[in-house]
């Protein structure tokens, strides 16, 4: 056991068969103290058993983290568990996006899943890191098929 100050019997566990975009996410309530992992059962379907143990892990990092720290993040005292846990900070995704940002002067990429603003409007919006403009890409069809660019 890892995290012997954190009994995994006083964590809460949830599957989530809405969540879209993340294999799992750690919740904590500061009022309570609780600490509630919800695993996402389509990533769990779609991953590999190693891969989906490796999301069950990094959960159980950020668990430690609001256990010790009451704050979870991606800083020091996470990544100086990826090595031990055989984990990472990022998920491989287990669900195809409905639409991509694009920027049209970095080529930087982000997923989206919902119709948000951006996504509706991008004209109206810049990419973050290099001030340049936004276009809308559909996502994949199954097979692999690109719908449409906007």
């Amino acid at each position: 056991m890892y995290f012997p100050e954190l009994p995994v019997d006083t964590i809460d566990w949830e599957v989530s068969h809405r969540a879209k975009r993340q294999a799992g996410v750690t919740k904590y309530d500061p009022a309570t103290e609780a600490i509630t992992i919800a695993l996402t059962w389509k990533a769990y379907e779609q991953h590999r058993q190693t891969q989906f143990s490796a999301t069950v892990r990094h959960k159980l990092i950020h668990a430690w983290q609001y256990h010790e720290f009451d704050d979870a993040d991606h800083g020091t005292t996470f990544t100086r568990w990826t090595d031990t846990l055989d984990t990472s900070q990022h998920c491989e995704r287990f669900t195809d996006p409905k639409w991509w940002l694009v920027c049209e002067d970095c080529g930087g990429r982000i997923a989206r899943y919902r119709s948000s603003k951006t996504v509706r409007n991008p004209e109206q919006y810049s990419w973050g890191e290099c001030g340049g403009s936004l276009r809308v890409e559909i996502g994949l069809l199954p097979g692999g098929g690109l719908r449409f660019t906007r």
